[in-house]
């Protein structure tokens, strides 16, 4: 039988993450202790109400039925905690729990956008919004982070006619794979060009809680006018370590939110309700929580730039997310400084160049390991040699 797949496959080769998946395997069977910073899944647990709720509401057989709409008490917290944190009031009809931010991500784009259309991305961007804007079979139009702008997209340089032909601008503060911030007025100038071109804006915010130095990521839900555009993806994966359980909400733009549920109601029947009940108490309690995450987080922050300096290596401070955006030293392509750490340091990062083609130059260090593996990967970096200038 000659089994061949369908011509959307083209869009989903093997990635580089596979690739260093497999180098990494490879190093670890010969015997290396390799420091993995590339990918950005957390490595704490998740609060123990979290996990004692989970553990009870498992054993209750009422548990297991469908859950399509989320229930009634997970959509009250997650409006709550929206009106306390950022002062946005949410009806029930405004509010959306998705299967993780990934679900939301991928899934919009099919819902809105045309084989053909435009859809504003950031480059380089988290790799999900490429999948989803390949299986809509919209095309993308890259918006370069520059370094000269902060690493925001200038919207000025979106040219009038591309403007008009865009369907959905996706954005991300606090950024992946670039930890960049937004302010109140550059969320006011996405608002007022998004209604001048009738552009939905996605705003990716699942670093919501990953912030540093005591200020605070401002949700774009916040901006008045914003619902009018948009919508928000909050994410329970990054903020409160739940990351495997799958779990997320939609928020924002009322006809928006009807027309994912629409269309997610003929894909999934809900996130399992235990993980539901969870996610109740982590909106619930998780402020003291969050506030542990973030002095984690920025202590190891500090750590690994400072220590990255001192040895050569300048790189920026992030001010918020998981990650350090790295300049590549002189002489090297993201590739294969990339290879190079792995090789003659055992440190695993990810190349810019596989956010997009404006990630060349760059790699992002996840600050997913603990203190001494940090240090360890700093010394490993500094006896290996690779910053001088022209090292190969």
């Amino acid at each position: 039988m000659n089994i061949t797949v369908s011509d959307r496959m083209s869009f989903f080769q093997p990635s580089i993450f596979s690739e260093l998946a497999s180098y990494k395997q490879q190093k670890l069977a010969e015997g290396a202790f390799i420091i993995d910073l590339s990918i950005g899944s957390p490595d704490l647990a998740p609060p123990s109400y979290i996990t004692e709720t989970l553990a009870e509401e498992v054993m209750k057989p009422g548990q297991y039925g469908y859950a399509i709409t989320g229930t009634n008490d997970l959509n009250d917290a997650f409006s709550s905690f929206y009106k306390k944190k950022y002062q946005v009031a949410l009806n029930p009809e405004e509010v959306l729990h998705v299967m993780g931010s990934h679900d939301g991500l991928v899934h919009l784009p099919m819902v809105f956008a045309n084989p053909g259309d435009l859809i504003l991305v950031p480059d380089p961007g988290y790799v999900g919004y490429a999948a989803g804007i390949a299986l809509a079979g919209a095309k993308p139009y890259l918006m370069p982070l520059k370094k000269e702008n902060d690493f925001l997209p200038d919207l000025s340089a979106i040219p009038d006619h591309i403007a008009k032909l865009a369907k959905i601008m996706i954005l991300n503060f606090p950024g992946n794979p670039v930890p960049a911030i937004a302010s109140k007025e550059y969320f006011e100038e996405v608002v007022a060009f998004a209604k001048k071109h009738n552009i939905i804006v996605l705003h990716d915010f699942v670093y919501s809680e990953v912030y540093f130095d005591g200020k605070e990521s401002i949700s774009f839900l916040s901006i008045d006018g914003a619902k009018d555009v948009g919508v928000e993806l909050f994410s329970f994966s990054k903020n409160y370590n739940m990351a495997g359980s799958r779990i997320g909400y939609l928020a924002g733009n009322k006809k928006i939110i009807q027309a994912m549920y629409q269309f997610k109601s003929n894909l999934d029947y809900g996130v399992f309700l235990p993980i539901q009940k969870a996610a109740i108490q982590a909106l619930k309690k998780g402020e003291e929580y969050s506030e542990t995450i973030r002095k984690i987080y920025q202590e190891r922050r500090d750590i690994l730039v400072n220590g990255l300096n001192e040895i050569g290596w300048e790189v920026m401070n992030p001010k918020a997310g998981m990650f350090v955006w790295a300049e590549v030293p002189r002489g090297w392509t993201s590739i294969e400084f990339a290879y190079a750490l792995i090789e003659r340091a055992n440190v695993v990062v990810t190349p810019g160049n596989a956010f997009g083609p404006n990630g060349e130059g760059y790699v992002r260090i996840a600050l997913v390991q603990d203190i001494d593996k940090l240090k360890m990967a700093i010394s490993n970096i500094e006896k290996a040699g690779l910053l001088q200038v022209g090292v190969v």
